[in-house]
């Protein structure tokens, strides 16, 4: 792993927190936030674009490596996490690793919730009463 590569990631990253933002309160604003529209709106369209960059990476584009960190890494890691997660599931389903990738999104679903719902719960421990 090279500085330069690093400096890709955390340069694509920036850009791509705030390009989540902006997208989250423009989709916030036009349909509510009643239902996590903006939320879902920035992983389908990460994962669509994490998509269309990993089936051109692998069939006709050579990115450099500095280059591949600071989008899909950098860029769409920071415009959503839930890209990489989709990544990972195509490239088991890539490999017919079927079982493999239904187990994954399983326990990606079921432990991330849990993980959130367990912060939840140590806080309010170490909280106590007052929250």
């Amino acid at each position: 792993m090279s500085f330069s590569t690093i400096i890709a990631v955390a340069a694509g990253g920036a850009v791509g927190s705030v390009g989540r933002y902006l997208a989250m309160a423009a989709v916030g604003h036009w349909l509510g936030t009643g239902f996590p529209y903006a939320t879902l709106t920035v992983n389908v369209a990460g994962c669509f674009v994490m998509g269309v960059l990993a089936e051109l990476a692998a069939l006709a584009w050579s990115p450099s490596p500095e280059l591949r960190a600071l989008v899909m890494v950098g860029l769409l890691g920071g415009f959503t996490t839930f890209s990489s997660f989709a990544l990972d599931v195509g490239v088991l389903a890539g490999r017919n690793a079927y079982v493999e990738a239904g187990m994954y999104m399983l326990a990606s679903l079921v432990l991330t919730v849990a993980g959130f719902f367990s912060g939840l719960a140590l806080v309010r421990a170490a909280m106590g009463p007052s929250l």
